[in-house]
């Protein structure tokens, strides 16, 4: 019998009543079980479970892993805060990247976030309202940067698997991928203009991705979310499943596939595909530059001391 039946269920003898609420007290202690007869009770033992999932959530440790089977590297990065990422997990995250592209075990590699909500929430929160000098500042937003420039340098395919809404800087990195499915709640956003930045680093990617048209629609529009058709359409992703067990088993299928290709040829491909990137370093760490001098600016900080 499951917990809605017990909720209807009503013993005719109070002690029954009395000895079941008990074992139930003692059994669930840690959820905060009141009674599982009382069907006034449903709603506090949803808030506790839920309260409890978060709590749990936010107690795992941050990380990058990498996995690498029968010729396909799978890099996956996670943080509790909704994958927003600090710059040490950044950091890690391009070396990462750069590894799998050296290894002559990996001939293509699967990018991934943790979780099966959000993709990438952008940069840590945490560490911008803590901006306090423009040097700090473009070592904060060169952290995107750094991610983007070793997507761009891998000579292995990436393939990017987005389950969730992706923001900012996350959008980045969707962008930086060599091909890229996502489910259809896989939305978009990018949000800086509402702290008085704008999305400097990653827009290049973007732009290369989707056009400046786009590009410029989702930046202006800063408040809204763009549904994952919407950037399928535009070229963001490939392609868009129901769920994430479709899109898992397409990314997996996809990559299998991609492995009996002649790396020779995938690497002469991808250089062809970026072409025109090579000053990316410098363009990019000129806008981390622009991006790290606007955080400091009067209306940027008005705005942050909202979140403090």
């Amino acid at each position: 019998m499951g917990f809605a039946a017990y909720e209807t269920f009503k013993p005719p003898f109070q002690p029954i009543r009395n000895f079941i609420n008990k074992y139930f007290q003692e059994l669930f202690p840690a959820f905060g079980f009141i009674s599982p007869l009382r069907c006034e009770d449903t709603a506090a033992i949803r808030a506790r479970a839920l309260s409890l999932k978060k709590t749990v959530s936010m107690n795992i440790d941050a990380y990058v892993k990498q996995n690498t089977h029968n010729g396909i590297a799978t890099i996956e990065f996670f943080h509790p805060e909704q994958n927003s990422l600090p710059g040490n997990i950044l950091a890690l995250l391009a070396q990462t990247i750069t590894e799998a592209g050296n290894s002559p075990e990996v001939k293509v590699i699967i990018l991934k976030s943790g979780g099966d909500r959000t993709f990438c929430a952008g940069a840590s929160f945490k560490e911008l309202i803590n901006i306090n000098d423009a040097e700090t500042g473009k070592v904060f937003f060169s952290g995107f940067a750094n991610v983007i420039n070793a997507m761009r340098k891998c000579p292995k395919f990436i393939i990017g698997r987005i389950q969730g809404k992706t923001v900012g800087g996350g959008v980045g990195i969707a962008a930086a991928t060599d091909y890229c499915m996502a489910t259809k709640f896989a939305a978009i956003k990018l949000s800086e203009l509402n702290v008085g930045i704008g999305p400097f680093v990653v827009s290049p990617a973007i732009e290369r991705k989707i056009g400046v048209s786009a590009m410029s629609q989702i930046a202006i529009d800063a408040n809204n979310f763009y549904d994952a058709e919407w950037a399928r359409s535009k070229g963001l992703f490939a392609n868009v499943y129901e769920s994430i067990e479709e899109m898992d088993a397409a990314v997996e299928a996809f990559a299998q596939h991609l492995c009996t290709y002649n790396p020779e040829a995938m690497l002469e491909m991808k250089t062809i595909f970026w072409k025109g990137t090579n000053d990316w370093d410098n363009l990019l760490a000129e806008r981390a530059a622009i991006s790290g001098r606007l955080v400091l600016s009067d209306f940027t900080k008005e705005t942050l001391k909202k979140f403090k």
